[in-house]
């Protein structure tokens, strides 16, 4: 981490889904899914979806911190899925698709877990929080087939049904935060 770049790395589902949102914000400079948390050196998309590596789905997001905070990034992450189910977002079941906030740095930790009090006072949900916050792991590049998924593959059937309706409610909620 330096003045200029930042970097998150997030776990909130298929992270298709969230490539796609961050690719669409102000300030984040790369976007890359891969895997993290597990216990198998160089995972395979296969090993990670058998639920056995211990890796979750995530995206590492490199952004300008003077555009965008770490916490407006968090922000997004609770409002683009459901941090209150656990190890699933939608059909996606398993460890791989846990809400995780893996954290670079002690400030990092710190506000994810002030953000994560905010939402549960806010009473956004019906149920209680289940995003586990965990200091940084070996971080695994996924296969480049699923490098910018939604922008190579909008009409494939997940990307039209699931994707496209979180992007659009990102939008939404989040106009202020898209890049122009």
């Amino acid at each position: 981490m330096d003045n200029e770049r930042e970097i998150a790395t997030l776990g909130g589902g298929c992270f298709w889904c969230l490539e796609a949102v961050y690719q669409q914000v102000r300030g984040v400079r790369a976007v890359e899914s891969g895997y993290t948390g597990g216990h198998v050196n160089h995972p395979t998309y296969e090993q990670v979806c058998g639920g056995d590596t211990g890796h979750a789905e995530v995206v590492r997001v490199s952004f300008d911190p003077s555009v965008i905070t770490f916490r407006e990034i968090l922000e997004i992450f609770f409002g683009i899925h459901d941090p209150t189910t656990l190890d699933r977002q939608g059909n996606d079941v398993g460890t791989q698709y846990r809400s995780a906030i893996f954290t670079h740095s002690e400030a990092q930790r710190a506000t994810a877990e002030y953000v994560m009090r905010e939402v549960a006072a806010q009473q956004l949900y019906d149920a209680p929080l289940v995003t586990q916050v965990e200091p940084a792991q070996p971080y695994w590049r996924a296969e480049e087939s699923h490098q910018n998924y939604f922008q190579s593959h909008p009409n494939q059937g997940y990307c039209s049904y699931v994707i496209s309706p979180k992007l659009a409610k990102f939008r939404q909620k989040f106009a202020h935060l898209l890049n122009r």
